[in-house]
């Protein structure tokens, strides 16, 4: 090993090197490219891990909703078009005949499916403003973030029927003035006061709110709408390891079962199923992880062979040098060495320059979509254990494809070197 710290050695590979600059360039370039494509490529999927992670971070993965329509079909003497209507009750039977399902809650709203928002009013403010009818379990489906010293609907609020309100940010900045606490405030929605209990922060992923959404009891909800025991949709969320696609349609089965629609029409209740949506998504994102994989090494290998070839050409134009130094004693093992120390030198470079301009892209790429709403896209980058991992996997490349050439140079006997011009 002393001969890697010999300054003689190094020299020797400098000057292999300078004797041919270009070939020697053109030939490490393979190589950076590789591990620039393997870097880029899993930066990238990582980054939309991370985007999709961010967006989906407050509201469960393995979640759908569902919501009613009107039949296809005509059934048990119904006709076509019959409009469906979820109620109270399909909750408890949708948990009975179906316990895959963890959480699921009943929601109603005003001002999101064609209907008026509700009016809200505070002294001389006002605005229209979405307003929710909830039951605290949709909490744990869709996590709704509280500002410190508030907090969000609870069972006595359900079971009393409290006029108490959890409402979004921009509706604090709009109907209160900048430094003043909303908390035990009264606000008129409807014409009718509730108090202030929360105030949501908002941000990306939390379902189908934003940040001019009121939150109120679905029991009181009800009362002041009318609305008796008709729900709008459900939010539901299935256990972990359930087959969210498969309790989908067992969802849906159950529904029609309850409302006597065909088996068999598909349009008599609509569902957006966000667990699947999501395995998608990570599936594309391990696809592009796989793909990096295999383009990178495959180009990492191409241009280690690369390197393999211009070394053989190396030491066939250094035959005469090499004949002298076995002349004058050198060892087997000392001119293998040498070979295969050069080998590994470049792969090693190549590898540091790709990972550079690597790094310098996915930050590039990171400063361009960073802070664009509704992008799902954030940090790009590679963890420092597959990179190490690829530079490990270069430096055995490097390795192996040294031997041939080395072995070709500790083929060459002093002699033959000697004749030879």
């Amino acid at each position: 090993m002393k001969f890697i710290f010999d300054r003689e050695t190094w020299q020797e590979i400098y000057g292999s090197i300078r004797k041919n600059k270009l070939r020697t360039v053109i030939t490490v370039i393979g190589v950076t490219w590789g591990i620039f494509v393997y870097i880029g490529l899993s930066g990238a999927a990582k980054g939309l891990d991370n985007g999709f992670e961010k967006e989906f971070k407050d509201i469960a993965t393995n979640s759908m909703f569902v919501w009613a329509q009107r039949t296809s079909m005509p059934y048990e003497g119904f006709k076509i078009g019959r409009p469906m209507q979820l109620k109270l009750g399909d909750k408890e039977a949708l948990e009975n005949q179906n316990p895959e399902i963890q959480f699921i809650a009943p929601r109603n709203v005003k001002g999101i499916f064609g209907d008026a928002p509700a009016q809200v009013v505070r002294g001389l403010k006002s605005g229209n403003y979405s307003t929710f009818g909830d039951f605290p379990v949709v909490d744990k489906i869709a996590k709704k973030k509280i500002f410190d010293g508030g907090r969000f609907l609870n069972d006595e609020d359900i079971e009393m029927e409290r006029k108490v309100c959890v409402i979004g940010e921009r509706v604090q900045k709009e109907l209160f003035e900048k430094d003043e606490n909303p908390l035990g405030q009264y606000i008129r929605i409807d014409n009718i006061y509730f108090q202030v209990v929360g105030v949501q922060k908002f941000e990306d992923g939390g379902g189908f709110e934003d940040d001019s959404a009121i939150y109120i009891p679905f029991t009181t909800y009800r009362k002041i709408y009318n609305m008796g025991d008709n729900v709008s949709w459900f939010a539901i969320a299935a256990y972990d390891d359930a087959d969210i696609v498969g309790l989908e349609k067992d969802i849906k089965q159950s529904l029609k079962r309850i409302h006597k629609a065909h088996p068999e029409d598909e349009r008599a209740f609509g569902s957006f199923n966000l667990g699947e949506a999501f395995g998608k998504i990570m599936g594309f994102s391990k696809g592009m992880n796989f793909l990096s994989l295999i383009v990178g090494i495959a180009t990492i290998i191409a241009g280690v062979i690369a390197i393999g070839n211009i070394l053989l050409i190396s030491v066939k134009e250094r035959t005469n040098e090499l004949g002298i130094r076995r002349a004058l004693g050198a060892t087997p093992r000392e001119v293998r060495g040498q070979i295969i120390l050069e080998s590994v030198f470049l792969t090693i470079i190549a590898g540091f320059i790709g990972i550079i301009f690597g790094a310098f892209t996915l930050a590039v790429i990171n400063a361009l979509t960073s802070g664009q709403d509704g992008f799902p896209y954030t940090n790009p980058t590679v963890p420092i254990p597959m990179i190490i991992g690829a530079l490990l996997i270069m430096v055995i490349l490097g390795t192996l494809i040294g031997l041939i050439p080395a072995q070709r140079a500790v083929s060459i006997r002093p002699i033959d070197a000697l004749r030879e011009e």
